[in-house]
Formats: C-alpha cells, structure tokens, sequence
C-alpha cells in the first residue's frame, strides 16, 4: 500500500504542472485509488482535489507533510474519470503521470467565449425613411447602406455590417451615440459545423445492417458492455448501423464518441451525421482554432452535445453519460499516438469503455490483425456485414506486372490497361482515383526487372536506403552495400522508386489535356477548410480524375466514380516493418472499395512489380480470410503480434555516445538477472540495441532495443523496472528514455 498521494487541486491544463504531496492515513489507505476526488488541507482551509498518483516516494520532508483529511464520495465527477484513465495509460504505456493528464486533458486553457453584437434601429419606421434620404442627399453611403439593410431586415449582425457591407465600426456607434440604432451583445459558443443545414433523414436499414444492431443491444440492454469488431465489405453500409446504435444509446440519455482516423473524413461524415442528429453533433481536429476547441469540450461538459466525432483526440470528450464509442477503420495507424504517453486509441477506448459501462464498436472493411486474433479467441465479438448496399457488385479487379510493361518498353507511371481504361472513363463522364501508393521518398531497393527486394536475413525486413550507398535494417542494426545490379536477375534496373504526387498530376495533364484534374496530398491540404474543398468538389463533378495519397482511399463514397488506379502498390510492401503486408492488404482493398459504390459497376487496376505476393493477390480478391490465414502464421513464425507482444525502448541524446551506453545499459539490465526477474516464468527475445531508423535528428541521436514476449504483463514489468533503473542512475540526465508498446510502424 502507498504511503503518499499526489494531489492537484484544478483540473485546467495549465495547472497540472502544480502538484502536492499528502500522507495518506491508514484509514484510508486500503481505499484511495487515482482519480478519487479528496479533501485536503490547504493553507488555513480545506479544499477538494484530485489523487493523480499514488507512491512511496516522498519527494519533501516526511515532517512537513500534511495528511488527506477525506475522501469525497458523494460522485465521481468527470474529472475523476479522465484522472483515472490517465493513470491506466501511465501504467500501460510509460511516461510520466503529468504527460499522461495532458493527453486526456487537452484543451490548454480557459478560452474567452466569443461575443455576437446584433444592430437594431431604435427610430420609428419613419424616421428611418428620413434618415435613409437625407444619407442619399449627402451622399453618406455607408450609413445608407446600413440603414437600407435595417430597413430590410430589421436586425443585422456586426460581421454582416462590416464584412459583408463594409461598414467600419465607428459609423456604427456613430448612429449608436445618436440613439438611431442599438447593439446588443450575446455570448455565444463557436460551433465550427454551424453552417450545416439539416435534413430530412430516411434510411432504412437492410436484413444484415439491423441484425449488427441488434447483436450489439440485445448485449447492451442486459447491461453487458463488450467490445465488437464490425467487420463489413467496403460499401456495406457501416456507418448506418454506427448512427442506428448511436440513435438508440443518445434515447437512453447516455452519450457517444465517434472516432475517425483521418482529417479528411470529417467532412463527409459530419454531414451524414449532422442530416440525422441535428445540434446534438459537434466535432473535434486539430484544424480548429483553440477557441473552438475549448467551446466543444465546454458545450460537450455542459450537456449541450450528445455526440463528438473526430480523430483519437476525440476519445478524451469529457461525457459524463458515455454509452458508447465507434472507432471506424479501426486498422489506421495513426489511431497509435507517437508522442508520450504512446498509447493506441483502441486499446485506450476499452479501458475508458470499462470505467464508464459503454459499448466499444471497432468497424472496418479491413480488421487489423490484432483486432481480427482478439476476436478469433473470443475478447472480442465478430459481427459481419457480407454484402453491399443495395446488393451491388465490387468492383472488378485485376492485377497489372509493370515488369512486363518494362520488357515491352513502357516506362511511363501509367501501364497500357490503366492508360486505355481512363481514356474510356473519360469519354463516358465517369470519375477515376489515381492512388499512390507512398508516403515520403521511397526505403527500399527493389530491382525493376524481375521484382526482387532487398531483404534482412534476420528479420525477414526490406533494407532501408541509406546515404553513401549503404542499406540498413531498422530492427536489428544489419548492413551491407546498396548493389549495382539485381542480385536475383543480374539486371542493371536496381534503385528506390522515385515518383510523387506533383510529378504524377503533371504526367496525367500532359497525357490527358482536356481533363479537369484535383490533387489531394500534404501540399494540398494545409489550409483550414483546403480537405473540405477538394472533396465536395470532385463530389460535385467539378473535376475528371482526383490523385492523391493514403488520404483519398479511405471513407470517401463517390457515387461517380468508376475506375480507381494504384500506380504503384510495392510502396507500401517493403518498407522495412513487419506490418508491411498487412498495411497493402488494407490500403488496396479501401482502394478498390472507391469504385463502383454508385450505379455503375466499378473497376480496379492494381500496378506492381510483385504481382504474386499473397497480400496483392488476396487485395485483388478482397478477400480477407485468405490474407489473414496467410499473415498470421508469418506472426507465429517471427514471434511478432498479436501472437507476442513488442516493446521499443529509446534512447536520445545530444551525445551519441550517451546515446549508445544509454541504450547498452538497459539492455544488459534487461537481459540479465534483473531482467530475468521481472519476467522470471517467461522467455523474452531482445534485439539490439540499434539505431533507429533515421538515426539523427536535429543533432538528436536514437537507439532503440526491442523485446519480444508473450504476454503484455511481462513487458509492463520490464518497462517498470527500466523507469526505475533511469529514474535512479546519474548516467541518464542527458539521456531520455520512451517507451513503445507494440508500434504500428518502423523506428
């Protein structure tokens, strides 16, 4: 039992750097947990605060330290859920307890609300006839406008005035001073979906949608709270059954959060939400401005809202009724955070879902490998949606070997098949996604002729591409020399693929001049609204052909669309990090779900270099079992999750050489007694230390190690007993350590 409770005494981001210590009475000592409200003695009052932390650590003088005089039961305040879910992350990821609140409490600090002033004339009708003349005769136009807009309105608000009528502010309180006109002044919340208009809604769900419904209430009215994985073929009407389970929960006055992983999303699916739901939705990104981020945590407090949609930030929505949360394409990587605590949202979500009794619904077209094990050994429940809307047809695929179109001296980005089909699109007035398959320059050699990669011998990983020619494996530190020509064929057409978004938007223009062409990437979406006014305009038919990144393939329902192209699949296929495969299978099948959701059939053109790999094979298909079947017993035989769990430790240093012996302490720590402690009854595999993937950054330099175990528990304990070793060693001031659970990508 601890001897010694960390206090805050508010719950605003800005204070959670100020904590203080109590001793913690033996009367309460078996009672007291995180997140429980107290009463504290505090100067010459008592106060109420929060337990963040419980410890045997006392960091002032035992003496000096004042005793919690109670424990505040009569509710447990929202603000005790978030503190208590803070201390579950801290435990489960590593970090401090204080980087841990402020990712659960992420509204810096108290906004101001925003003030709407509305003009109102205080003059009869008539005397507002007069003035209007008397403004014409002197040629007052701005007091003309304003009075002629009064007139017509009869209340205007002071934006409309001075944007729209371009009225400075001192003619208005000019004819405020003379008594003409009024300015009443409101506070109102920011609400970044007010321009939405809502609409009449009349879905009705299919036999397969209602029984996914059912299958999750049934459970929920006998107030069982499991988690399901949604397991619904692109175009089977997912979302529907999300706002269907959401309608039912929002009934019985509890709330829900909507979890989506991509900005470019939100668009869309605020819309359909909004169409049902009205005021009772609001969102959350990081596009919003502080004020309005504060507003919708405020308005979400106050019970103003029932339901919050948004990326993984979305999850810490302080609903105090929460009944149920949606996480859709729950297979995204960016649902993993990389910042400390580096929690994942589905995991978080569960944990948040069991503090609260609400339902957690993972869905996509395209389970993870972990959601999709869990669920095959019965911690989740499988529910699955086999059929399209409307019961129309996938999309046709085939597969394109850009190893051929290299013999048959094609070297454009573009294959003959993908060429000829766009040209038929485009004389038809159907829509075509172009879909690159890459994120930043390319990591790995692969030879153009026959389709080899350049893989580790030890962990079954492309080489990344390095400076001065050199070839590097980012698990376990391997190297050897980038060659000049194919080691598997002997061909000379060896080397990283080298195309972008730009250069592909420029090649299409040039072969395709009449087409009206949008690009959608990192360059393209920076501005606050730039995703929404890509997307609703190839929705509007306002462009042929959209190219774009990861970012165009996911969610998006364009009925229009009828030819969907991956230039280049082998991207995504051997960068060097084992979910590779797993992250093609989903990429290409979101992909191939873009197509033919409208009336027309849709088409699909695969272009690789590795046409027979099992996961484009079973893309091409969209078939799932297969794919799974395939990659799982590859986890098995590497040891990698689901089947095990993985911990990354780093080490960063200004100092490379603190860096290394940072790094070499810990694993020899690990690896030793003290490791063999901590995880007595189960054998670990540790690997490294290495360095990370990019190795130096901002003159930072990175080493990583990596533990293979069984269970999650071992790792657990092995990252306690690291953050004791750091905490107490004087040989890590100048070192940082962060550790990372099971990573969704490559370090």
């Amino acid at each position: 039992m601890a001897e010694y409770a960390n206090v805050i005494v508010g719950i605003s981001n800005e204070k959670l750097d100020r904590i203080f210590q109590y001793k913690i009475p033996d009367r309460l000592k078996q009672q007291i947990s995180v997140g429980m409200q107290v009463d504290i003695p505090f100067g010459n009052r008592n106060i109420k605060g929060y337990v963040v932390e419980l410890t045997d650590l006392a960091e002032y003088e035992v003496a000096k330290l004042k005793e919690i005089s109670g424990i505040v039961r009569e509710s447990i305040p929202i603000e005790s859920q978030m503190i208590a879910l803070a201390g579950w992350m801290k435990k489960s990821y590593g970090g401090t307890m204080n980087q841990a609140l402020k990712t659960v409490i992420p509204v810096s600090q108290k906004k101001k609300m925003k003030e709407q002033k509305t003009l109102r004339l205080l003059v009869s009708l008539s005397e507002a006839k007069s003035l209007l003349e008397e403004y014409k005769r002197k040629h007052n136009t701005a007091r003309e406008r304003l009075i002629n807009a009064l007139l017509a309105s009869g209340a205007l608000s002071w934006e409309d005035a001075t944007k729209k009528l371009s009225v400075s502010g001192s003619v208005i309180k000019a004819l405020q001073a003379a008594g003409i006109l009024g300015v009443e002044s409101n506070c109102v919340y920011r609400n970044p979906i007010s321009h939405l208009v809502r609409e009449e809604y009349g879905v009705a769900l299919n036999e397969e949608q209602l029984g996914a419904v059912e299958s999750v209430m049934k459970d929920y009215r006998r107030g069982v709270f499991g988690t399901y994985l949604l397991k619904g073929v692109t175009g089977s009407g997912k979302t529907e059954v999300y706002m269907e389970l959401i309608a039912r929960v929002t009934k019985e006055r509890r709330q829900a959060i909507v979890l989506i992983p991509e900005i470019a999303l939100t668009y869309q699916t605020v819309i359909r939400f909004y169409r049902r739901f009205g005021d009772r939705v609001s969102i959350m990104n990081s596009r919003l401005s502080q004020g309005e981020r504060y507003d919708q945590f405020e308005r979400a407090k106050n019970g103003e809202i029932d339901i919050m949609i948004g990326p993984r930030s979305a999850l810490f929505t302080p609903f105090d009724r929460l009944g149920l949360i949606i996480i859709d394409e729950e297979h995204e990587m960016s649902y993993k955070s990389e910042k400390v605590p580096c929690y994942h949202a589905r995991e978080t979500a569960i944990a948040r879902a069991k503090m609260t009794g609400a339902a957690v619904v993972l869905g996509s077209a395209t389970p993870s490998v972990e959601s999709a094990y869990r669920a095959e050994n019965g911690e989740y429940r499988l529910i699955e949606l086999t059929k399209r809307v409307h019961l129309r047809p996938l999309a046709s695929c085939e597969v394109v070997d850009l190893r051929q179109e290299l013999r048959q001296g094609n070297r454009s980005i573009l294959s003959r098949r993908l060429y000829g089909l766009m040209e038929d699109r485009l004389r038809k007035k159907q829509q075509i996604i172009l879909f690159l398959n890459r994120r930043g320059i390319a990591g790995f050699v692969s030879c153009r002729a026959c389709g080899h990669v350049i893989k580790c011998p030890h962990c079954d990983v492309s080489l990344g591409q390095h400076g001065g020619g050199r070839m590097i494996c980012h698990y376990c530190g391997y190297e050897e020399k980038e060659p000049a020509v194919c080691p598997s064929c002997g061909s000379p057409y060896i080397s990283g693929f080298k195309a972008g978004t730009e250069k592909v938007e420029s090649l299409v223009k040039r072969a395709f001049p009449t087409a009206r062409v949008l690009r959608m990437d990192m360059d393209t979406t920076r501005g606050k609204d730039s995703y929404e006014r890509i997307l609703s305009s190839f929705a509007n038919q306002e462009a042929d052909i959209l190219v774009g990144t990861q970012m165009i393939v996911k969610g998006h329902d364009f009925a229009n669309v009828t030819l969907v192209g991956v230039l280049a699949a082998d991207l995504s296929l051997h960068i060097g990090d084992y979910h590779a495969p797993e992250r093609t299978f989903q990429l290409l099948t979101q992909a191939a779900g873009r197509a033919g959701r409208g009336d027309l059939p849709g088409e699909v053109v695969i272009q690789t270099y590795d046409p027979d790999h099992y996961c484009i094979r079973a893309a091409c298909r969209q078939d799932y079992e297969s794919f799974y079947r395939q990659e799982i017993e590859y986890r098995k035989l590497m040891y990698y999750p689901p089947v095990w769990n993985l911990l990354v430790i780093l080490c960063a240093s200004k100092e490379e050489v603190a860096a290394g012996y940072g790094a070499d302490c810990l694993a020899r720590l690990i690896g030793g007694d003290a490791g063999g402690g901590a995880c007595a009854d189960e054998k670990i595999y540790l690997i490294g230390p290495a360095d990370a993937a990019v190795a130096k950054v901002n003159d930072i330099y990175k080493k990583v190690i990596y533990i293979k175990a069984k269970t999650y528990e071992t790792l657990v304990a092995l990252k306690d007993m690291s953050e004791r070793y750091v905490r107490d060693n004087r040989d890590y001031k100048n070192v940082s350590v962060q550790f990372d659970f099971n990573p969704v990508s490559g370090f």
